[in-house]
């Protein structure tokens, strides 16, 4: 198969890295691959686009000023298309004012970062779903058995790559089949909700964030701290705050005060940066300035089916 390619020079030095990787979920994530050679570090994503599969690799070449990125499958044209969004070629953060000394700080070392836009809702969303009160290892190796077990392989060359099981094979997953890959009752009724209204989901891109926010809430199963996941990473959403994550507000709260907050706290401190709140939650994790984890790790629970989380 052929690849379509693009170059695409930003006016501003894009760290791809960072930027494109907001869409990775964890070290193991079958849709997500870097890889790194002597031409350089490539990243590598797979999803299902409104044309269909595709698969991109996006090189970064500072030194000439340019990002190499490159396409297979059906939605190739509009993968590259997208390029320029997913790294964050329509965020603005000409208004962000740092004012904290420890944000001055932070975002003097990152000043070129920004916020992606994928345009992808339902691709964010059910990742967004498997995450939800539960630690990260559990999440992620859901996540990795649910597209090795239902997606398929991402088309083209290049590393081995596996797309998010589409909308229709989510919906009929039955339910003893998310209990093996250690998803409860209440995250897969969720998932497999959205999933018979993706192509609604889909349309929602096209909305501002406001109305955006309402109709991801609208969704059973699927409350503030899913809808701003969700937004942050396909509508680049530059305020969607992650309230009522198990870090964010300790971090954030660690950071710019010295101590823990909880979120009523945290929407008061954050209220100044409107509607850059994200940038800050951002910049803090960036930075690791978070509030430093000691004592034991939160395990993965063991009373559902599969208990081993890192079965494939």
């Amino acid at each position: 198969m052929t690849a379509t390619e693009r170059t695409w020079r930003p006016s501003w030095p894009c760290p791809v890295g960072q930027v494109l990787g907001s869409a990775r979920r964890g070290a193991g994530d079958p849709t997500y691959v870097v890889e790194r050679g002597p031409g350089g570090v490539s990243h590598w994503r797979a999803f299902r686009t409104p044309d269909g599969p595709a698969r991109l690799q996006v090189t970064p070449r500072p030194g000439l000023g340019v990002v190499e990125a490159r396409a297979w499958g059906p939605g190739a044209a509009w993968a590259l298309d997208s390029v320029p969004a997913m790294l964050g070629a329509l965020d603005d953060p000409s208004g962000f004012e740092p004012r904290h000394p420890v944000l001055v700080e932070a975002h003097r070392r990152h000043l070129h970062l920004r916020i992606g836009r994928t345009g992808l809702v339902f691709e964010a969303l059910l990742p967004a779903v498997l995450e939800q009160k539960v630690t990260g290892q559990e999440a992620f190796a859901g996540f990795r058995r649910l597209v090795r077990r239902h997606g398929e392989p991402a088309p083209g060359d290049g590393p081995p790559l596996f797309l998010q099981p589409e909308p229709a094979v989510v919906a009929a997953i039955p339910s003893w089949e998310w209990l093996d890959l250690h998803v409860d009752p209440a995250r897969s009724r969720t998932i497999v909700a959205a999933a018979g209204r993706a192509a609604a989901l889909e349309r929602i891109a096209d909305d501002d964030v406001d109305l955006a926010d309402r109709k991801l809430q609208s969704l059973p199963g699927v409350g503030v701290w899913t809808s701003a996941e969700v937004r942050a990473r396909a509508l680049g959403d530059a305020d969607a705050v992650s309230f009522g994550d198990y870090h964010v507000a300790k971090d954030v709260g660690w950071a710019l005060t010295g101590a823990a907050i909880d979120d009523v706290a945290l929407a008061t401190l954050l209220e100044p940066w409107r509607p850059h709140r994200l940038r800050v939650q951002v910049l803090v994790a960036v930075s690791g300035l978070g509030k430093p984890r000691r004592g034991a790790r939160m395990g993965p629970r063991r009373h559902l089916p599969g208990q081993d989380v890192d079965k494939p």
